[in-house]
């Protein structure tokens, strides 16, 4: 299955902000055989200078991570003229009720648990990036 994932000729890029480093190597290398450019980040300070200097197509997000949590990056990045519009799906072993309804609050495009169906996420980035 070879996917070409596109927005206005250019390659979309996805940043990944997750503080496994296993799971970012596997998600990053699944991505870019799927024809994306992927950067990545390991908490959310690095993933909101990430975001600022590369302006991704979409963001991939963990919550529970050190420095800063995923969700307190999100609602920085829904506080930025820059950068409110990026759309974001949480990737997260939070299910609590509470934090997918925060998430939900902040505009989140999507909210997947870990662990999760990497055709099943690739089917969800490609809805959100084909609606931008």
């Amino acid at each position: 299955m070879l996917n070409l994932f596109k927005t206005k000729n250019k390659t979309a890029t996805i940043l990944v902000v997750d503080d496994e480093p296993d799971l970012v190597l596997t998600i990053k290398n699944r991505l870019e055989w799927n024809k994306f450019k992927v950067e990545t980040a390991a908490n959310g300070v690095e993933g909101l200078e990430k975001a600022e200097s590369v302006r991704p197509d979409l963001i991939l997000l963990d919550c529970n991570m050190p420095v800063m949590p995923g969700l307190d990056m999100l609602e920085l990045l829904r506080q930025s003229k820059k950068l409110k519009k990026i759309p974001v799906i949480m990737l997260t072993a939070v299910s609590e009720t509470y934090d997918i309804d925060i998430a939900s609050i902040l505009g989140v495009a999507g909210y997947v648990t870990k662990p999760f169906n990497f055709t099943e996420l690739l089917d969800k980035i490609s809805e959100i990036i084909d609606k931008k």
